[in-house]
């Protein structure tokens, strides 16, 4: 497995195997409703502000020459905290006929060895509170949990 940096020729897959992502998650709550009915209506500018962005990069996830899935990665820092360099997984995907044969685990130990690399301390992740197989997966990753995020739809 490998991580391969994705460019402008990627963005098709990107905004795909997102879209996939993001309407599995609209099940845990219904502030995740998507506002595109289709993948063909989600436009691809937010990942091709990834590729300018320095904090921010996405990786396609390949296992012998087949993309597989993508992670998002984005940097950032507490300059108060002793731990203040972090390294934040902002979306991992790993397609569903690739699950439960260690490519997610791969993915989290080659991002570990990225933040190292990158002079980060820690690594950051979050999910969806009621995503049980989410919640298991970082646990079984050696993530702990450490804070909670509340929300408050304004209608």
């Amino acid at each position: 497995m490998e991580l391969v940096e994705a460019g402008d020729e990627d963005l098709g897959s990107l905004v795909d195997r997102w879209y996939s992502l993001a309407k599995a998650m609209e099940a845990y709550d219904e502030l995740n409703e998507l506002a595109y009915a289709d993948v063909d209506d989600v436009p691809d500018d937010g990942f091709r502000a990834h590729l300018e962005a320095d904090e921010i990069t996405d990786y396609l996830v390949v296992h012998e020459d087949e993309t597989i899935g993508f992670v998002t990665l984005r940097e950032g820092h507490h300059p108060s905290r002793q731990y203040s360099q972090y390294l934040r997984i902002v979306n991992i995907a790993i397609d569903e006929s690739h699950r439960n044969q260690g490519h997610g685990t791969a993915v989290i130990e080659r991002v570990k060895e990225l933040a190292r690399e990158r002079g980060c301390d820690h690594l950051k992740v979050s999910c969806e509170w009621h995503n049980e197989d989410a919640r298991r997966f970082y646990r079984n990753t050696d993530f702990r949990p450490k804070q909670v995020d509340y929300a408050h739809p304004l209608e």
